[in-house]
């Protein structure tokens, strides 16, 4: 019944919107908190205090409100970019997906910029004097002492945040776009049989994260391949 009416397709494009926002917000998150990282392990100034703010209010505030301002805050200008160029119900159909991902992408930096400065600060600081004292190039110091050794230290935390993320991909429902617990609410209120489709929903976040923590173990355990415990 639920193949023939249409609904296991329209749970399988919610998931994999569900995934693709989890995906391109981590990616995003991921590049803006190394960013942010950076700046705080280097004790940039004024920059450290505002990166600082920036982390904290962004984990205060649940996520849900932070959709409602990205996405119901910014409405009426992309409406009005779109109708410039041409372009505006192309512009409002990607907005909810766009909306979704740079919120996520948002949240999860403010967590990462603080799992990649605790990496980075987990680094001898005498690797980095011996490798200043070679003359060794920049570019080599990072892409030989201190980009493989913050990446060991991070993952784990990494892992935490995409748990989080794909489940935080959940508040975007709100914007309309039809991703996985959207069609799940939108699916038990058609067929009046809410309880199948929020546990079918259940399963398959729990597949989702269960399948990526396999991904990350085995990545956490080739970059400790070599490396003494303790």
């Amino acid at each position: 019944m639920l193949w023939d009416a249409g609904w296991g397709l329209a749970i399988l494009r919610g998931a994999l919107v569900t995934a693709a926002v989890g995906i391109l917000g981590m990616i995003l998150g991921m590049a803006l908190g190394f960013t942010l990282a950076l700046i705080k392990w280097a004790r940039v100034p004024i920059l450290t205090p505002l990166v600082d703010a920036y982390a904290a209010v962004v984990r205060s505030i649940p996520g849900l409100l932070i959709v409602y301002l990205l996405f119901f805050g910014s409405s009426e200008f992309v409406a009005g970019v779109g109708a410039f160029f041409g372009y505006q119900d192309a512009f409002q159909n990607a907005f909810a997906f766009l909306a979704g991902v740079a919120a996520i992408g948002l949240i999860a930096a403010a967590y990462a910029s603080e799992v990649f400065r605790g990496a980075l600060a987990s680094i001898h600081k005498g690797q980095i004097e011996a490798a200043f004292a070679l003359a060794l190039p920049r570019r080599r110091l990072y892409s030989r002492i201190i980009g493989p050794q913050m990446l060991r230290y991070a993952l784990p935390g990494v892992s935490n945040i995409w748990q989080a993320t794909i489940k935080d991909t959940s508040l975007v429902s709100v914007t309309g776009l039809a991703e996985l617990m959207r069609v799940a609410y939108v699916g038990a209120g058609s067929t009046k049989q809410p309880l199948l489709f929020f546990v079918i929903a259940a399963v398959v976040f729990f597949a989702i994260t269960l399948a990526s923590q396999g991904l990350f173990e085995l990545a956490e355990r080739r970059l400790n391949r070599g490396v003494k415990a303790g």
